[in-house]
């Protein structure tokens, strides 16, 4: 059965304080909880006007103490920065906090500028060369394979680590590894169903997992009515031009971006990410998801909904949410 989950990357783009940011995660974290979303990731972003999420782990142990039952990881820790057994150290406290609802997602990019990804490894230079070793080393900390120095504290159950990327690279690694390969769609909206094939020809069964297992995170926002989802797409979709294009400008609301239209530039921008992008009432938006999990052969899809109003983003979750029947399904 295809599972559904939510990203949750911070994002501020009224012009509002961070900490208001912060506490639209967890508002957001409660509202899938309550939902039945299967979980939830926080993304690791650096010196960005928009993206508040710059700690994964310590937004897990905060929203993790106000949910119930809903899985959280990061979606994901940026591995070059850091030290493998640090990162496992801070996630086995997590699992000791949330026991048999942590995930460990893991990427190479770098979240960020260079001069960004220099100054979080300083004074060591970001060893993204060295990432399938981070990765492998990672594994081997939580699974108690690798006991030199010893993981303290121990972790409680499992806590499965997932590959996360957009490139033929990742999907291989995660195959190599055994390990579970969340494909962000959003991210590289070019990327096709090669990547989740390479994953799977690659593939070979670990003491984490026996089977491939793929996850596919994309945009999706269901909305009441025709009329507003093309405003909320519009809106979305210049937001993020300008997002992608520096960050520099403020972000616009719905208000303001309603007579609008794209340059020429923003257009190239947004062009490939429409076609992933899931806008429209709750069953176009359920069409377009399952037709992307098909084509992906996705097990489990995971949606971002970044909208300049919270009460948007809400009403959207809970829109996606019960086109798919997901309380009922538990």
């Amino acid at each position: 059965m295809l599972r559904f989950s939510l990203l949750d990357q911070s994002v501020r783009f009224a012009d509002v304080p961070a900490s208001a940011a912060l506490a639209a995660s967890l508002e957001t974290a409660q509202l899938a909880d309550r939902l039945g979303y299967h979980r939830l990731w926080l993304s690791e972003h650096h010196a960005s006007r928009f993206l508040c999420g710059s700690a994964p782990e310590i937004l897990i142990a905060a929203i993790g103490a106000h949910t119930r039952s809903i899985r959280l990881g990061s979606g994901g820790v940026m591995l070059p920065h850091y030290s493998a057994y640090k990162v496992a150290e801070q996630f086995a406290v997590l699992s000791n906090l949330y026991p048999g609802r942590i995930d460990l997602g893991v990427g190479r990019a770098p979240g960020g500028e260079m001069r960004v990804a220099a100054a979080l490894s300083a004074p060591h230079p970001p060893s993204f060369r060295e990432f399938p070793q981070q990765v492998a080393e990672l594994v081997g900390y939580l699974d108690g394979s690798l006991a030199d120095p010893r993981l303290s504290p121990e972790p409680i159950g499992d806590v499965p680590v997932w590959i996360l990327g957009t490139s033929p690279d990742s999907a291989m690694l995660a195959g190599q590894l055994g390990l579970p390969y969340a494909l962000a769609l959003f991210i590289n909206p070019h990327a096709d169903p090669s990547l989740t094939d390479l994953y799977r020809r690659n593939f070979r069964p670990s003491a984490q997992l026996a089977e491939p297992y793929v996850m596919l995170a994309t945009t999706a926002f269901a909305c009441d009515d025709a009329d507003q989802a093309e405003l909320l797409r519009k809106n979305y979709f210049l937001n993020i031009a300008r997002l992608l294009g520096g960050g520099q400008q403020p972000a616009l609301s719905p208000e303001e971006s309603r007579d609008m239209g794209f340059t020429e530039r923003e257009a190239m921008i947004v062009g490939a990410q429409a076609r992933i992008a899931a806008f429209g009432t709750p069953g176009v938006v359920r069409d377009k998801v399952l037709a992307l999990a098909e084509v992906f052969e996705a097990d489990e899809v995971m949606i971002s909904c970044n909208a300049y109003h919270q009460a948007d983003r809400l009403r959207a979750i809970e829109l996606f949410a019960q086109s798919f029947a997901m309380a009922e399904a538990g």
